[in-house]
């Protein structure tokens, strides 16, 4: 089954950080990354640029809505995302919580929607 993991924390605990602290996360998460791929449950993972250069669009009654920045605001905000090949969600959740983020912010685990699937 595919999980997609979202990356929840909060800009301020990074922006605290000094440089070695960031770029040590930076490595422990390409070799997680690397780990995911080797072992076959990677299937893609990417980071996210900061909240503020978000857009949000709605359309309501087939008018186009466009707004600077998220939805809403919020304390954490989505950072990047893993999607994962795992058997089932013990196992996707044992995959989450190996990713360095989880130490300084949350990773919400959700199973993918297979459209068609039996």
């Amino acid at each position: 089954m595919k999980y997609l993991c979202q990356v929840w924390f909060d800009g301020a605990t990074l922006d605290s950080m000094t440089q070695e602290e960031k770029a040590e996360l930076d490595t422990n998460s390409l070799d997680y990354d690397k780990d995911l791929v080797d072992s076959g449950h990677m299937i893609v993972a990417q980071a996210l640029q900061p909240p503020k250069s978000a857009v949000t669009v709605r359309v309501r009654n087939g008018e186009l809505s466009v707004t600077d920045g998220p939805f809403a605001e919020t304390k954490e905000a989505l950072g990047g995302f893993i999607l994962i090949e795992a058997k089932d969600l013990n196992d996707a959740i044992r995959i989450a919580s190996g990713i360095p983020l989880a130490k300084l912010g949350a990773i919400e685990v959700r199973p993918i929607h297979e459209f068609g699937a039996q």
